[in-house]
């Protein structure tokens, strides 16, 4: 427990100390992006000859680079961390759906940071900490927002998205869409420092692409292959290394626009992923992918950018993570923390720019909750097995070392023990209600993902993110939500839907009950018949739910008492086959 105590206090002390170089009048701005699911090698930088990316190679060859950086095995674990500096489990982030996502409300996030010091802050993309206010963006720091909060999107052709907390649609395919909003959104950051967060949601499935990009990759070999390449499925290599070429091709406008409004000398540029790559493919040899603790699973590429200030084209070999980035940019920054809680991560600052002769090495905990975990130092990977790797002599984790090395493996496995006993002790598992009303957001999203079913209802998926339920063919089945209703007063109800013609008249209501009172609102259905949307430019056989093209019934306005209650959807007449097919239930407060 000492080492990690005394890691996160010399942080904190270190993100209070502002640069000589940094005043208050030329603050950076600041642009982070960061990707979904793409490994260590999906880049033509790290020895991959089976893509091009020389808008990133060119960002890594202008700027420093980490070797050995490291993130969580999933996509929320690693953005909790990002965001707040800390390890997952202390911000109570127990998995990807269904509420486990959300980063506690005591947590201040480094939007949050940025904001309180003059910043213009803006997110766009996948959020995945929270959907409802106060876990949404919105309510976290970011001033702007426009993506969706989910863990995955079931499409990427004009979708449904969320902008400033208002269900809006897309346009075009959804990196570019991103993209376009964050570039409008630095364009239009005025005399204010801007912080630009980029969380792209691409090469994760379902892997769909513009022809642009799929016609290069759709045929032909593919020169280098997995290391063990009886596991790889061709076509979704090829998807994921057209889908990383159009990441490159808009990160490279994110880097024309900076040029373009001259405020790319005075840009912090970093770029990384949120963890190994989503399929077996060509990553250099390293054990593991998405999932793992292995070093393929959570080795991700970093690159950092500050003209005149970061030097370019250096490596530094010493490891770094996730949980690093909120205590380097805001000490570089020359930004005074203001939070109360201890971090886990330590600034970078004195290896990018100071003249740094001494560095500590240090313990870097993965885990993903108690299903996997692994402790890495400058030179070893100890698993959840009690496993020993060198992972200088031994990359791809093949021979265990163990037994040879007592005294590191005593140590590595005291600090995973420490990990254990202290952080994920703070996770406990909970069934947080979902939060109705709250002051910072005028209209809650309640998703299907964050729903329960009874009877015959059936849920699009077996991955809650995104899917839908159908199937609804009793009176007596019903769709439940616990909330928490943070305002008593009037809401507006709207159901995204669908209905085929021989359905429409069927009755849909919804109750609020709670321990004293149950009120009630309901309307017939009309017609919105939708097949299912962009299923023919899946390039590879996905394994989530797919989407429609959802219409909105509007229910009317129904009274929410302040409290504890269930909401309950429900179908008291069914006409045809079935009643209708639900996507989301939205509530607006009405003053």
């Amino acid at each position: 427990m000492r080492r990690l105590r005394q890691i996160s206090m010399l942080t904190i002390l270190l993100a209070g100390v502002l640069p000589s170089v940094v005043t208050a009048a030329n603050r950076p701005n600041v642009l982070i992006v960061l990707t979904d699911d793409q490994g260590w090698g999906d880049l033509s930088l790290h020895g991959n000859g089976n893509l091009k990316t020389p808008n990133i190679d060119q960002l890594a060859k202008s700027g420093t680079r980490f070797d050995r950086f490291f993130v969580c095995p999933v996509c929320a674990p690693t953005r909790a961390e990002f965001l707040t500096g800390r390890y997952f489990p202390r911000g109570g982030v127990r998995g990807v759906s269904t509420g486990a996502e959300r980063l506690d409300l005591d947590e201040q996030t480094i939007g949050d940071v940025f904001k309180e010091a003059g910043y213009r802050t803006g997110a766009f993309g996948k959020w995945h900490n929270g959907t409802q206010f106060p876990y949404h963006p919105n309510a976290r720091g970011f001033d702007e927002y426009y993506g969706f909060c989910s863990g995955h999107w079931g499409n990427y052709w004009d979708p449904i998205l969320d902008h400033n907390g208002e269900i809006v649609k897309g346009k075009g395919f959804i990196i570019d869409d991103l993209t376009d909003h964050a570039i409008e959104f630095i364009k239009t950051a005025g005399d204010e420092p801007f912080f630009c967060y980029v969380p792209y949601n691409t090469p994760h499935s379902p892997m769909q692409v513009p022809d642009r990009w799929w016609d290069k990759h759709k045929s032909g070999e593919v020169a280098q292959r997995h290391r063990d390449p009886e596991k790889e499925k061709l076509t979704h290599t090829r998807a994921a290394l057209a889908m990383c070429e159009n990441i490159d091709w808009n990160v490279g406008r994110l880097l024309k626009t900076l040029e373009e409004q001259q405020v790319s000398d005075n840009t912090i540029v970093i770029y990384f992923s949120d963890n190994g790559p989503n399929g077996f493919r060509w990553n250099a040899g390293m054990k593991g992918r998405k999932g793992t603790t292995d070093e393929g699973g959570v080795r991700s590429p970093f690159f950092i950018r500050w003209p005149g200030t970061i030097e370019a084209g250096r490596t530094i070999p010493q490891i770094a993570g996730a949980i690093d980035l909120l205590p380097t940019l805001t000490d570089l920054a020359g930004i005074l923390r203001t939070g109360n809680k201890a971090l886990d991560g330590r600034s970078l600052k004195p290896l990018l720019i100071d003249d740094c002769t001494e560095w500590d090495d240090r313990m870097i905990v993965t885990s993903w909750n108690r299903r996997g975990i692994s402790v890495r130092n400058q030179r070893y990977r100890l698993d959840g097995k009690g496993q020993l790797f060198d992972m200088v002599d031994d990359p791809g984790q093949r021979t265990d070392i163990a037994a040879d090395n007592p005294a590191v493996t005593k140590e590595m496995q005291d600090e995973m023990e420490i990990y254990k006993t202290t952080v994920l002790a703070e996770c406990q598992e909970e069934k947080r209600p979902f939060s109705v009303g709250h002051r910072s957001g005028r209209i809650t999203q309640l998703p299907i993902r964050d729903a329960i079913s009874t009877g015959e209802i059936k849920r699009s998926s077996r991955h809650p993110n995104s899917s839908y339920f159908s199937n609804w063919t009793s009176p007596e089945d019903e769709i439940i939500w616990q909330v928490d209703i943070h305002e008593t007063g009037k809401y507006g109800v709207e159901l995204l839907y669908a209905c085929a013609k021989q359905n429409v008249g069927s009755v849909i209501r919804l109750e609020s009950v709670t321990e004293s009172a149950t009120t009630s609102v309901e309307a017939k259905a009309t017609i919105h018949e939708s097949d299912l949307v962009a299923a023919d430019q899946d390039r590879d056989t996905r394994s989530e739910g797919f989407e429609k093209d959802w219409g909105r019934l509007e229910l009317g306005q129904i009274e929410l008492t302040k409290g504890a209650a269930q909401l309950r959807l429900t179908a008291p007449i069914i006409q045809g086959n079935q009643a209708i097919e639900v996507r989301l239930l939205l509530l607006k407060r009405i003053d």
